[in-house]
């Protein structure tokens, strides 16, 4: 009866954080487009069906991937065993990129837009590598104490550099590629990794330590795939465009599909638990503790992502893109900002790896940090940050230039804001583009693109997710600094402690 009792709870909380979505859909109906959503029982019953997909994923994040997680790290972390836990970061960083469902989108779309130049797979290969290596450099920050800021910094001066040379075919998508590595798979069990290392060891701090290894998972991929797309826009040969078309969909959710979809999530799940049950049993050699609590979690966390993308399809996104159609089609910019404000604001609300985070962060600090104030400023940050590289896209302009000035005013905040807030900073920019935000945003760029003047998918298309992933940094950095100034108005925010 506990566990039915917190389904339920967790349940009616998701059904609120949905309600904006629901509220801007209505709205643009009724006022701007003046008529009735098209099959309002289906958006009903899709809005139903996320709601228990999220409750049912947030539910098995506590019974499984946070606890087992955690005593992993906690167990390499106790025995010194380095040569343990290095190679561990690395795959289940890879393990849990590989097959993450919004990466595959967004690499299917990218393979297409580019006429089969830009491989799919080896895209996600790429990324999938970056993310594994990036882990093991944020391990070792982690055991060595390096300061967070401090690998920030460097590492985006190189994307920055990077990004000159890089062909502009490629350089929307390679923003974009960080963005989408961190989902509602990836950032819970690479924060229980962080926040249980930073637990473990004496004279770390769990806000100031514990949090990061996001923030480096959406860094790194950034150089990974600038890389590869100097390398084949430089040797490589495009490929027939028809090649990569994207294959015409069948009668929507059949039961092959409704098996297929199923098992596309045991198969996005599988490589993590394949990781955890190597490392638990050949490497430490010892069982896990209450197996069939963990089995049981597992289990709900398949079928809660299962119902999570299964409601999003069956109500939400096929109502955002017609949506996103009918806004290009009226041909006024001021509409497509306002929908662009408003539905950035409205789905980063409703994410579940930003509730899994914010509830993470306030656990670690709660006199400092309120779980439900950050959602607001992160929503609100992707929200302007969704309208500016629309806007972008509208007016025209290169996306680098955009996007760089972006994050160099990110990290010189950084620089100047409470230490404390840094990592969870960066880390809550990673959390924005997830199964709810990616395809929905992926879509609109590449459609105001399409629909532009002047304008190409592939190089103008991408990009909003890099402008959802940057502006919540900066939002939620402006945010602490002011909360430390207001409380502690005679200190320097720059001589802040730990």
């Amino acid at each position: 009866m506990e566990h039915v009792a917190h389904f339920l709870r967790e349940f009616l909380r998701a059904l609120k954080s949905l309600l904006p979505i629901v509220a801007v859909v209505v709205v643009f109906q009724l006022a701007v487009f003046r008529e009735l959503p098209h099959q309002p029982l289906r958006l009903v019953a899709g809005l139903l069906i996320v709601g228990a997909g999220i409750a049912l994923f947030l539910q098995g994040l506590d019974l499984s991937v946070f606890p087992v997680g955690k005593n992993l790290a906690n167990q390499f972390a106790r025995r010194g065993a380095l040569g343990l836990l290095l190679p561990f970061g690395f795959a289940i960083g890879f393990a849990a990129v590989v097959a993450e469902p919004a990466l595959i989108a967004v690499a299917e779309q990218a393979e297409t837009a580019s006429g089969g130049r830009v491989d799919g797979l080896a895209l996600r290969l790429v990324i999938a590598v970056s993310v594994g290596l990036v882990l093991v450099l944020g391990i070792l920050r982690i055991l060595r104490g390096w300061p967070v800021h401090r690998l920030l910094v460097a590492g985006y001066a190189v994307v920055l550099v990077a990004t000159y040379s890089a062909p502009p075919e490629i350089i929307g998508l390679a923003y974009d590629s960080g963005g989408v590595t961190t989902n509602i798979v990836t950032v819970p069990l690479v924060a229980a990794i962080g926040i249980g290392l930073a637990n473990s060891i004496r004279g770390r701090n769990v806000l100031r330590d514990g949090f990061g290894l996001v923030a480096l998972c959406v860094m790194v991929p950034m150089i990974g795939v600038q890389l590869y797309g100097i390398w084949v826009y430089r040797f490589g040969e495009a490929a027939d465009a028809t090649s990569s078309a994207p294959a015409e969909e069948g009668p929507a959710h059949s039961g092959l599909e409704l098996l297929l979809g199923l098992g596309e999530m045991v198969r996005d799940v599988l490589p993590i638990v394949a990781v955890v049950l190597f490392f638990q049993y050949a490497a430490l050699r010892r069982p896990l503790p209450r197996l069939a609590r963990v089995v049981v979690g597992f289990a709900m966390v398949v079928g809660g992502l299962y119902a999570f993308v299964l409601g999003l399809r069956t109500g939400l996104f096929p109502l955002g893109r017609m949506m996103a159609e009918q806004l290009i089609a009226r041909e006024v910019p001021a509409l497509i900002l306002l929908f662009t404000l408003l539905i950035g604001f409205a789905t980063t609300w409703a994410e579940p790896a930003l509730v899994a985070i914010g509830q993470q962060a306030e656990e670690a600090a709660p006199a400092q940090l309120s779980a439900t104030a950050l959602r607001v400023v992160v929503a609100f940050g992707v929200a302007v940050g969704i309208t500016a590289g629309a806007y972008r896209i509208l007016v025209g302009g290169p996306f680098h230039s955009f996007i760089m000035a972006a994050y160099a005013v990110a990290l010189v905040l950084a620089l100047l804001a409470p230490r404390y807030i840094v990592a969870l900073a960066f880390d809550l920019g990673g959390v924005t583009t997830s199964e709810v935000t990616v395809p929905l945003v992926t879509a609109l760029g590449i459609g105001l693109a399409s629909a532009t003047d002047g304008r190409d998918a592939l190089i103008d298309g991408f990009g909003l997710i890099a402008f959802a992933s940057v502006a919540p940094v900066i939002a939620v950095l402006v945010y602490a600094m002011i909360l430390h100034r207001l409380s502690r108005p005679d200190q320097d925010p720059k001589k802040e402690s730990s």
